[in-house]
């Protein structure tokens, strides 16, 4: 057989570990588009429906892995991989672990690392999107570690999500990117959640206020990039905004939900960074100025 034949094949096969809701769209999303899966989770009847459909279930980790050379890790963490896999190490030479479980850039290269010493090679991915946007042509996932091994599975990889962000050869890159998204989506909703609660408490609902949380919402990429330019250039002159400004708003904001009997550990956590801000003389500087409080203290 020829070594492009080969190589289609091994394209066309992949073994997805962990199958929660994120582990079960993306064996779903290969078994559409007609590749040989093989999947494996701890609780095995979870697997029930995608063997309907034809993937194969194998009975322990170390069959999973040695199936194809293509693994798929969709756990809760890098614990949990380490869990599953280290009764299976010698069955780890020889794959490729395209490891989707959430967790911090230190231990994202750590595991690679530790992959590297069993024989096997780790390509770290962030996928951006929840299950339900698994298989789209529009989601998006980040990935770090070594380009050739990511350029050779880039047609598997799209089947995951249709856009595929190299980030570099180091494995923490792609951790790092997903964290940094999900500190803007938590901190994000939790300011959302807050003003639904204020909301209620003044006998509005969710659906009242939505309209305006919306436009509030779609308003924020504007100032993202007018911001950017100027933090990165150090430039945090009070031309357009000052921290003393915001702070009054902020403190506004802090006893508009306390009067309300509102819950107010959110506010009054922004209302603390602001005063300190103040406290550190930059109360005639742009409230970005915040961001040099927020940065790792210079050794």
């Amino acid at each position: 057989m020829s070594n492009g034949s080969s190589t289609e094949r091994q394209r066309q096969s992949v073994t997805v570990i962990g199958l929660g809701p994120m582990g079960q769209a993306m064996a779903g999303a290969f078994l559409d588009r007609g590749y040989d899966v093989t999947v494996w989770n701890r609780t095995a009847s979870r697997a029930d429906a995608l063997v309907a459909r034809g993937a194969v279930l194998a009975p322990t980790v170390a069959e999973a892995l040695a199936a194809h050379e293509l693994v798929i890790l969709s756990l809760t963490d890098y614990d949990a991989m380490y869990a599953t896999l280290g009764a299976a190490e010698s069955a780890l030479t020889g794959r490729v672990l395209v490891n989707l479980s959430s967790d911090t850039p230190e231990k994202a290269r750590a595991a690679a690392r530790w992959a590297a010493e069993r024989g096997a090679v780790q390509l770290t991915g962030g996928v951006t999107v929840p299950p339900s946007g698994i298989g789209q042509a529009e989601s998006s996932t980040f990935y770090s570690g070594p380009r050739e091994v990511f350029d050779r599975h880039r047609p598997a990889l799209e089947v995951i999500t249709g856009r595929t962000d190299h980030r570099g050869e180091d494995p923490g890159l792609a951790a790092l990117m997903y964290q940094i998204g999900m500190v803007m989506f938590w901190t994000s909703m939790l300011s959302y959640w807050q003003a639904v609660a204020l909301a209620d408490a003044n006998g509005l609902s969710a659906a009242d206020v939505l309209p305006h949380a919306v436009e509030t919402a779609n308003s924020l990429p504007g100032f993202l990039s007018f911001y950017a330019e100027r933090v990165d250039a150090g430039r945090h002159t009070g031309d357009v905004d000052r921290l003393a400004m915001g702070m009054a708003s902020v403190e506004h904001v802090l006893h508009t939900n306390a009067d309300a009997g509102v819950d107010t550990t959110l506010p009054a956590t922004i209302v603390e960074l602001f005063r300190r801000g103040m406290d550190t003389g930059h109360a005639a500087d742009s409230f970005s100025s915040l961001v040099e409080l927020m940065k790792k203290a210079e050794a």
